[in-house]
Order: C-alpha cells, then sequence, then structure tokens
C-alpha cells in the first residue's frame, strides 16, 4: 500500500520498525534496567526508585506471584489502583512472571468491577485499600482466588509511608471499612519474594500482555487483547517518532493520566522506560493546585495529557509562574485538542501542544503530528512508522479527498 505520507516525516525517522528486536516487554524493562541502573525511575510523593530499586521490587514481586501463589504464565492479574510507585512495580512485577495483567479502574463501580473480573478470567488482583471495599462485594462471583492489598504509603520512605498511611485511614478517613479474610498485604509480597529465586519465563511476540478494557461504541466494557508484540510495536514506534527530540537516561517525564489507561501506559511508562526516563507519577491529577505545586519543583522535559487537564491547568494559579525552560514535548491524546487551550498552552510553557490519535485497540497510537510543528494544526497528525491507514465510506470503499468516512488502521500495534 502507497502511504504518501512518509515524505511528510521529519529528517531522519524511519518508515518501519524493527519489530524483531525484542520478543517481549519484559526483554526492554530488562536492557533498560542495566543501562539505566543508577537513574531515577518513577517518582511518587517525594519518594524515587532508581531502574536497579525498580528491577529489584519487580522481581520481588514475580517471585511471589510465581512461587508463592504458583500462578502460571498467561494467568491474569488485575491491578487496580491510582498513580502509585505500587502500580509500575505492579505491572512488571506481573509481566516478569509470565502473567497477562488487566488493568482495572479504581473506581469502577462493583457491577463494573464484576464485569470485569469475570469477562477476564482474572485470579488474582491487586489493589489498593481504599477500593477494597467494592472488591468484597462481588469477589465470590468471580474467579479470583488471591487478593494483595497495598496501602497508600507503602513504597515510600519512612516515616513519610507510615504518617501517610496512617492519615488516610483515621484523618482523612478515606478507606471505607472492608473484610477480605486471607488477603495478603503488599509489603508481605514485597518482603517474601526477596527472598525468593524468579524462575525461567520465556515470552513471544504471541503472548498476551495485557487485556485493556474500552467502552467501544455500545454497552459494556470490552477487553483489547494486547499481545506482547502489540506493545513492543507501538513503543518502538513511538520511540522511533520521538527520536530526535529526546536524549536515553536525561528526560523527566509527567505522568498524570492513570497508568490504567492505555495513553498513559504505553506514552510514558513503557516508552520511556525503554530511554530510561524519569516517571514522576502523579496520583491525584484534579487536586490542581497540589498537582501545580509539584510541577513547580519539578524540572520536567515531557508532559502529556487530555485536552480537560490541560485547560484546567492553565487555569490554576501559580502555573504561569512555572520555569518551563526545560519542557520540548507536550503530547495531549485521549480526547481532540482544543485551539483556543493549544494556544494558551504554547503561550504560557513556549512549548507547542502536540496531537496524537490512538485506540485502546491499537496499543494505542496510530497517528502523531511531527514534533517540530510551530503552532496547533487541528490535525491528528501522520500514521507512525509501519502503519497503514487509509479512509473507507460504508460499503467498505476508499474515499477521495475532503470526503467524511471511516478510518482503518493496518500495524503491527493493532490487538489480537
Amino acid at each position: 500500500m502507497h502511504r504518501p505520507w512518509l515524505s511528510s516525516y521529519p529528517k531522519g525517522i524511519s518508515a518501519d520498525i524493527e519489530i524483531e528486536k525484542y520478543a517481549s516487554v519484559v526483554e526492554i524493562f530488562e536492557q533498560s534496567v542495566k543501562e539505566f541502573a543508577n537513574r531515577p525511575a518513577f517518582s511518587n510523593l517525594g519518594t524515587s526508585l532508581t531502574y536497579s530499586q525498580f528491577n529489584e521490587a519487580t522481581k520481588a514481586v514475580a517471585a511471589y506471584l510465581q512461587k508463592t501463589l504458583n500462578l502460571k504464565k498467561g494467568d491474569r492479574i488485575a491491578i487496580m489502583m491510582p498513580n502509585l510507585l505500587q502500580n509500575p512495580v505492579s505491572i512488571f512485577g506481573s509481566l516478569r512472571a509470565g502473567l497477562t495483567v488487566v488493568n482495572t479502574n479504581p473506581l469502577y463501580t462493583a457491577r463494573e468491577l464484576r464485569h470485569q473480573l469475570i469477562d477476564s478470567g482474572a485470579t488474582t488482583i491487586i489493589v489498593l485499600e481504599n477500593y477494597a471495599q467494592t472488591v468484597q462485594e462481588i469477589v465470590a462471583d468471580t474467579d479470583v482466588k488471591h487478593i494483595i492489598i497495598t496501602k497508600m504509603g507503602d513504597m515510600l520512605n519512612f516515616p513519610k509511608s507510615l504518617l501517610i498511611n496512617l492519615a488516610v485511614k483515621y484523618i482523612k478517613k478515606i478507606v471505607p471499612a472492608f473484610s477480605l479474610p486471607g488477603a495478603i498485604s503488599f509489603q508481605t509480597v514485597v518482603s517474601e519474594g526477596s527472598k525468593q529465586d524468579l524462575g525461567p519465563v520465556h515470552l513471544t511476540h504471541n503472548d498476551l500482555a495485557f487485556i485493556q478494557y474500552t467502552g467501544g461504541t455500545t454497552g459494556l466494557a470490552k477487553g483489547a487483547m494486547l499481545s506482547h508484540k502489540n506493545m513492543v510495536a507501538n513503543m518502538l514506534q513511538a520511540s522511533e517518532w520521538i527520536k530526535n527530540d529526546i536524549k536515553p537516561g536525561q528526560e523527566t517525564i509527567i505522568t498524570a493520566l492513570p497508568l490504567y489507561h492505555i495513553f498513559s501506559l504505553t506514552a510514558n511508562c513503557m516508552v520511556f522506560i525503554e530511554a530510561g526516563g524519569h516517571n514522576v507519577l502523579i496520583t491525584n491529577p484534579r487536586d490542581f493546585k497540589g498537582f501545580v505545586k509539584e510541577l513547580s519543583k519539578t524540572s520536567f522535559t515531557v508532559i502529556t495529557g487530555v485536552n480537560t487537564l490541560f485547560n484546567a491547568l492553565i487555569n490554576t494559579k501559580g502555573f504561569h509562574d512555572i520555569d518551563f525552560s526545560n519542557l520540548k514535548i507536550t503530547l495531549g491524546g485521549g480526547m481532540s485538542v482544543q485551539a483556543a487551550v493549544a494556544a494558551q498552552w504554547q503561550q504560557i510553557t513556549g512549548c507547542a501542544l502536540v496531537e496524537a490519535f490512538g485506540l485502546t485497540e491499537t496499543s494505542p497510537a496510530v497517528c502523531i503530528n511531527p514534533l517540530n510543528i510551530k503552532n496547533y494544526n487541528g490535525s491528528i497528525g501522520l500514521p507512525i512508522p509501519s502503519t497503514y491507514c487509509k479512509l473507507i465510506d460504508s460499503e467498505g470503499n476508499d474515499i477521495i479527498n475532503n470526503e467524511a468516512g471511516e478510518l482503518c488502521v493496518k500495524g503491527p500495534q493493532v490487538m489480537q
């Protein structure tokens, strides 16, 4: 298929990626934790994990899941929490054990959670204690056999870890009472797992990495089956697209969108692990005053978000006073970026708000605007490397320019 957009690619960006370069997401992870061992990988609420520490924590989780819980390659594990250090540790610990991760929105109702756990076949769940009551309501209806409960401060430095756990439960009182006999604490998982050896797990392109739920267009949420090939492909596609603008091991990215959303999972967590980047996790991005305070003390080079997030930040006191001198990439997705918001963002930060387009079913990136654009252009961008797109009418026929149609996508990032 002819790809006319290739002539508009930024200089040096390849038309295709080498999909066979890595067999799995875990292989990329293992390379990065060695290459960037002493660099910060994730920060949250004042605590940072280096890539070396991230490696050890994920290994402990993986070993516990494998050896103590006896989970097997391909078993499904749900992860239900906001952006805390425990989140990426749980994700990569699960992947290293060969499990399939079912990212779960902690704000789900009991009915929504029941549907997702039953539909995915999850047998294990890692959940923040704030949402354990919802699990209690429906767990008997599911195949879940193992429940791991984490507290907000579990991976923070002492004494902040203790203080936050006490404050959340007894002062703010945002942990509803629950009863889940036999539940395991996350701290036990890490402590016991660190004493165990992780057995070898052979992963290939065809193995399932994530079941990522999406509302689609109608009815109940549906699980998109994203293989290691899909995720590796989208990581490499995005990395190729941004390679002219980033330096491996030198970037700091603000991760405000939740990691249970495919945009943040891939664009922030996955892509910047491959690049040796530092993910600054924002636990509650709706606390815009606190969010701006965090931005003001962080020298960041990349930020991703959705239109409503950017608009709210622009209108939060103190945002205009932040030092944006190191900011070089602002990526908007998840919904259309409004021209007025993009213009204000660029005026304040000096960085163009670049729009991208994707789908949960495509891991998610399909099109991204060139990062060297000077101003917002209202476009979803160009199909990224190894991606084929065309527009068809309601009968499946190709359409000509300036006609409305349905966008069809083909590429290694498209779900199984």
